[in-house]
């Protein structure tokens, strides 16, 4: 009863956070980079929300805001790198064994690699920016749905169904096309949900150091770092933006990992 009552605030959780991407003016008409000196730091009540920053912007217009890159950000990437990582993944399950063996020990050389390293060097490469951002979580993030892919690319080929395809004389490309990706794309499908919370998690870290949207972009990570230095007396600059990003990483982990059960429960 609990565990249901969760997973239902969850649901609706990030359903909100996809209205405030979607139309953040339902929720508010303030501007987010509008800024008054003379209304800076002040605290949460009936006028601002969420109180103001140090320049006088509206922290709650800046949060609600800021779901939109922070969150497009993560879903476009993590959307990007299930593609890529199964389609990658299905080929390399589906390659001749020592073509299979070679191509792993590759992708084990990735995955030892933290992805949030792997995320700060490519962006350290190429340059700050949302978009740069976006790639460099995108390629931090391929070489586990590739591992994952490759897994149960072998996993469903051996099952009866497929099997039994095979033994009706259909070619193999037809039935790993018809059989085995599909059912490979819907399991990496339910992973990619409880990856979408690690994902936003990398880009507001990197929003924090300064390597994603510069100011006065209204991004969640960003918003982190320009209230760290007035946290002592004006807390609720660093408060609003942390317990999205917080709330937004347990939500989703929470709704992927029921749909994980409940998809292997029915396999």
């Amino acid at each position: 009863m609990i565990r249901r009552a969760l997973l239902a605030v969850a649901g609706v959780f990030l359903l909100v956070l996809v209205a405030m991407a979607v139309a953040p003016q339902l929720f508010t008409t303030a501007d987010p980079l509008l800024a008054d000196v003379s209304s800076r730091l002040l605290p949460p009540s009936a006028d601002h929300l969420f109180g103001t920053d140090q320049s006088g912007r509206d922290v709650f217009a800046r949060v609600v805001h800021g779901a939109r890159s922070s969150l497009g950000v993560g879903v476009f990437a993590v959307i990007v790198a299930l593609v890529i990582g199964t389609l990658l993944g299905w080929l390399i399950g589906s390659a001749p064994r020592p073509v299979d063996a070679v191509v792993m020990r590759v992708i084990d050389l990735a995955l030892a690699v933290p992805e949030f390293l792997v995320a700060l060097v490519v962006v350290a490469l190429l340059g700050p920016g949302a978009a740069n951002v976006a790639v460099a979580v995108t390629l931090a993030v391929i070489p586990i749905y590739v591992r994952y892919a490759r897994g149960h690319t072998r996993a469903i080929a051996a099952e009866e169904h497929v099997e039994a395809a095979r033994m009706l004389g259909l070619p193999a490309l037809t039935v790993s096309v018809r059989h085995v990706l599909p059912a490979v794309m819907r399991r990496l499908t339910v992973l990619a949900t409880i990856g979408i919370g690690s994902t936003i998690l990398a880009v507001a870290g990197l929003g924090f150091l300064g390597l994603g949207a510069g100011e006065p972009a209204p991004e969640w990570g960003l918003m982190l770092a320009g209230g760290r230095n007035v946290l002592a007396r004006a807390w609720w600059v660093t408060l609003f933006p942390g317990l999205a990003i917080t709330l937004t990483v347990v939500c989703a982990s929470l709704i992927g990992r029921a749909l994980r059960e409940r998809v292997e429960g029915l396999r």
